[in-house]
């Protein structure tokens, strides 16, 4: 055998998805629809891809998944702005993943094309299956790419589950009324918001329930009362500021989450405030921050840890499914959330 056939078995072995894609003229993302057998390709492309794969001796795919008895490779798609709700997620997943042989492949993506390319990726270390967190779970670009290639998937914590992909989560609008019921209950009438990322369904959800809770108790709703938010610590801190500045402050905030509510207690701090003598201050999630800040956050505690085992075993089933030939049917688990009173919040003095 000569050395320049050394070399290119070597260089056909180490070949990658990305250079299938090269070769073939397409898209890495159009060679993993290829290799899942998706019939949304033409004969054509189809044929190019083929041929790409055998110029290339392409197998690494093949070689991990043989490689892989018995051992489900699991995708993760994050792009999560609250470090403590991903932090908690994946506690849960990688809990419930060495419970069910499953190998948990993280891959991150900021924007719409590094989303496409690290599906791709995902794929291509050989997720047999991809998990959707928030926010990407309602990115309607990263749900039909992962339609029209066929891969098994799970959406976690979108307020409105689509009928063709399996999903876990809480009811955010009941949870959310009830928050606002618990603070008219302690007397409350002047109560500000904090939204969320506007691109959450949650984050919409949450906000009409507000609105509807305070319509609900005969209360008016004053444009100054609502700031926006983006999930983050640092939106928090901003819309509590705009809340806050004015003379007439409210006497209550709902943040749409945690980390936005830790902000608006850093801000009442700031001016002063008693949380919650002169202003109480609410949270959603029930993420670490809220026992972390003083005063420790009343909150929605949505069971994140217990939403990500749901989701593995959801995608261990579809994947098992798919292995054995079996037909398995979308899912949607509802999972039940808890007010937790704490610290933060007081009712107003008679």
């Amino acid at each position: 055998m000569t050395t320049a056939t050394k070399k290119t078995e070597r260089s056909q072995s180490s070949a990658t998805i990305y250079d299938v894609a090269r070769v073939a003229g397409v898209s890495a993302m159009t060679v993993s629809r290829v290799m899942n057998g998706n019939a949304h390709v033409s004969d054509i492309t189809r044929g190019k891809v083929m041929a790409a794969i055998e110029s290339l001796n392409y197998q690494v795919n093949t070689a991990a998944r043989a490689a892989r008895v018995g051992t489900l490779g699991i995708g993760l798609l994050y792009s999560n702005p609250s470090s403590a709700y991903l932090n908690t997620f994946l506690v849960g997943a990688m809990d419930r993943c060495s419970q069910t042989g499953g190998q948990l492949i993280l891959e991150r993506c900021d924007d719409l094309r590094s989303q496409r390319a690290a599906i791709a990726k995902l794929i291509a270390n050989g997720a047999d299956g991809i998990l959707v967190p928030p926010p990407l779970c309602d990115s309607k670009s990263a749900l039909k790419q992962l339609d029209q290639i066929g891969i098994p998937s799970v959406a976690i914590a979108t307020g409105r589950p689509v009928p063709t992909m399996s999903a876990v989560r809480i009811d955010d609008y009941a949870g959310a009324r009830d928050m606002m019921r618990y603070l008219i209950s302690l007397g409350h009438k002047d109560i500000a918001f904090i939204q969320g990322d506007p691109k959450h369904t949650p984050a919409q959800i949450r906000y009409k329930a507000y609105m509807d809770a305070m319509e609900e108790a005969g209360l008016p709703v004053k444009p100054e009362r609502v700031a926006p938010g983006l999930f983050t610590y640092r939106s928090g801190l901003d819309a509590a500021r705009q809340l806050l500045a004015k003379k007439s402050k409210p006497t209550a905030i709902f943040a749409a989450n945690d980390d936005m509510a830790a902000g608006a207690v850093a801000v009442a701090h700031g001016l002063h405030l008693d949380v919650p003598k002169d202003i109480t201050i609410c949270g959603f999630d029930d993420t670490p921050v809220a026992t972390t800040v003083w005063p420790e956050l009343t909150t929605i505690h949505q069971p994140i840890e217990d939403m990500a085992r749901a989701a593995v075993d959801l995608i261990v089933e579809l994947i098992r499914n798919r292995r054995t030939g079996e037909v398995g049917g979308v899912q949607h688990k509802l999972l039940p959330y808890t007010l937790v009173t704490r610290e933060s919040s007081g009712a107003i003095a008679s």
